[in-house]
């Protein structure tokens, strides 16, 4: 019970995921974030990023 709480009351991997996903955010101007979520928790980040060419 405590490592569920753990991951829902912003405390462990929760925040350093937040983080992560706060950071792409930040530089990410087109393209998509997709969460890999296993057993309630984040266990993979990945960013696909969009370039856009001036026609």
């Amino acid at each position: 019970m405590d490592q569920d709480r753990k991951h829902h009351d912003g405390e462990g991997i929760l925040p350093d995921a937040l983080a992560l996903v706060s950071e792409a955010l930040s530089r990410l101007r087109f393209g998509a974030i997709q969460l890999t979520v296993h057993d309630g928790r984040v266990m993979q980040i990945d960013v696909t990023e969009r370039k856009r060419l001036n026609d």
